[in-house]
């Protein structure tokens, strides 16, 4: 649940922050190239917590 409840949140600030770019090309593609990408940094502690219990 508290990955769910991380990429709505994570989303939502993204979206926000899409919206407020300036109209280029290439910061927008390079904004969400990191924001695609940047989802998984947070996520992994949380991950390898959840697995430690194997």
């Amino acid at each position: 649940m508290a990955i769910l409840a991380f990429m709505a949140v994570y989303i939502w600030a993204a979206t926000l922050v899409a919206d407020r770019l300036p109209d280029n090309m290439a910061i927008k593609m390079l904004f969400f190239a990191v924001a695609g990408l940047g989802w998984g940094v947070p996520i992994l502690p949380l991950i390898s917590w959840m697995n430690r219990g194997r």
